[in-house]
């Protein structure tokens, strides 16, 4: 049973999505607790690799009300726990053919935080337009249809 916690509205009108990828993450106490209480937010968050890890950059979760001095940094970087081989094949493509890997929703699945990243490359504007332009027509059409 998965629960979604938050969602990256903006990756699809901004990005191609190629492939996607579930992650755990590694998280202090006050943070998952934080997390249940649906304190999160992607704005302008990705994927960078260091040292063959990946880290998720950017992810804000508030600080937990109940928590003493104990609190956790609300904007610090969160390990991704992935396979070897999934972390060497998002780091070449992010490196060499200008992808990116960026978070598309965070929910809490038996209680174990995740995070679904995908491999993603950036549309122009004109793309964007396009986009809009669909996404309108379909919702005229099923206007149309309701009456």
């Amino acid at each position: 049973m998965k629960k979604d916690i938050c969602v990256n509205k903006r990756a699809k009108f901004d990005y191609y999505i190629e492939e996607s990828f579930e992650a755990g993450l590694v998280l202090q106490g006050s943070e998952i607790k934080s997390l249940r209480n649906g304190k999160a937010s992607f704005q302008d968050s990705y994927v960078s690799f260091r040292n063959g890890e990946a880290f998720l950059k950017g992810l804000h979760i508030s600080e937990y009300s109940f928590a003493n001095i104990n609190n956790h940094d609300e904007d610090r970087d969160r390990k991704l726990l992935l396979h070897k081989r999934e972390i060497v094949k998002l780091a070449t493509k992010s490196k060499l053919q200008g992808y990116s890997v960026i978070p598309l929703k965070l929910y809490l699945k038996q209680g174990l935080a995740k995070v679904e990243i995908a491999l993603a490359r950036g549309k122009n504007v004109h793309d964007k337009r396009e986009s809009a332009k669909v996404r309108d027509m379909k919702r005229e059409a099923q206007k149309a249809l309701r009456y």
